[in-house]
């Protein structure tokens, strides 16, 4: 199977409420194919791999079970429902956000049946430090340190038919935000060989024209040949970086270590991922209040997800239904403008 064949189903790769060995075989398939499948040359390769893939999948279980219901999201109960007003600055801000969301325009394209769509909403949330009024006691004071929160860059990427679908496309984006990542670092291990392999490479051409009685035109114009400091400097350092290769190994200990820094990565999924409830008091003005506040307020609850990969990434996010009449036309082309970039 191909690395595009691994996209186009997604849901059937991921199911929290069974988890088989055909799945974890499955899983243990995509993880080769996606980082190297040269590994599959090394012996046991599947074997060796699979209790780490089932690490993963004992993660991403209860995690995905764990998330919220979906609640409905349309500019029509913006102004009554708390969370919506929180997140978005107007009603006219969520289609406009959904429309933005080619997976959403996809899936109801797909399905012309489907009357309402399943989605995880990502957001960023900034939270900052203000001064401001608030209400103490019956006095209203001025000045007063308070933190203000905001919630933007809205997203919908993640899609499904219904709730059970949208939690196993969520976990497998999960397993396959972990594979990008043991990918990261092995090519990072690749880069640092590759420099290695170039400088060694630098070093012997020049250690042979100094050896030739000096670089470049020094030996059509007859200088003098290279000291026998220098020559035995470039030696020195020829060998450091030969060293620094051979300690890499050959081409199997190279495998040997990507499975291994894969293993590593599926290992230890809490290391990239982190994701939690979040509950705030708020303004009407996303002030966030403490219980003894006598100002009004509503409680608005999320999740929030601390990504610790490469680039370091904290989303806020909410499950959300969607109807499609929620979804604006797609954006016309303005042919006009764009014969006069032609």
């Amino acid at each position: 199977m191909g690395i595009l064949d691994w996209f186009k189903n997604r849901p059937a790769q991921f199911d929290p409420d069974r988890v088989s060995g055909e799945m974890i075989r499955g899983a243990v398939d995509k993880a080769i194919t996606l980082t190297n499948p040269r590994l599959k040359l090394l012996p046991n390769c599947h074997k060796r791999l699979m209790p780490s893939v089932e690490t993963t999948i004992e993660f991403l279980t209860p995690l995905v079970k764990s998330l919220p219901a979906a609640r409905p999201l349309s500019s029509g109960i913006w102004s009554s429902d708390p969370a919506w007003r929180a997140f978005f600055v107007a009603p006219s801000d969520i289609p406009a956000a959904l429309g933005r969301s080619d997976n959403l325009r996809t899936l109801f394209g797909k399905f012309p049946e489907l009357d309402e769509a399943w989605v995880v909403l990502g957001m960023a949330l900034k939270e900052q430090q203000v001064f401001g009024m608030a209400l103490q006691g019956e006095v209203v004071r001025r000045d007063v340190a308070q933190t203000s929160v905001s919630f933007s860059d809205h997203r919908a990427r993640i899609c499904g038919r219904d709730d059970s679908r949208l939690r196993r496309v969520a976990g497998v984006a999960v397993y396959e935000y972990l594979l990008g990542q043991a990918l990261s670092e092995i090519g990072e291990e690749r880069v640092e060989r590759q420099e290695l392999q170039a400088t060694r490479s630098l070093i012997r051409a020049r250690l042979r024209l100094l050896q030739q009685h000096g670089p470049g035109l020094g030996s059509v114009f007859g200088d003098a040949p290279a000291a026998a400091s220098e020559q035995a400097s470039l030696q020195a350092k020829l060998l450091e970086n030969e060293r620094q290769l051979e300690a890499k190994g050959g081409s199997e200990s190279v495998l040997e270590a990507e499975l291994e820094c894969l293993k590593t990565v599926l290992d230890n999924p809490q290391r990239y991922l982190h994701v939690e409830p979040r509950h705030l008091r708020l303004s009407k003005m996303n002030v966030v209040l403490n219980e003894a506040s006598p100002e009004p307020a509503a409680d608005v609850d999320f999740c929030f997800a601390e990504l610790n990969g490469s680039p370091p990434m904290r989303r806020a996010f909410v499950l959300a239904r969607v109807a499609r009449s929620e979804l604006p036309p797609p954006r016309a082309v303005n042919f006009a403008d764009a014969g006069r970039y032609l």
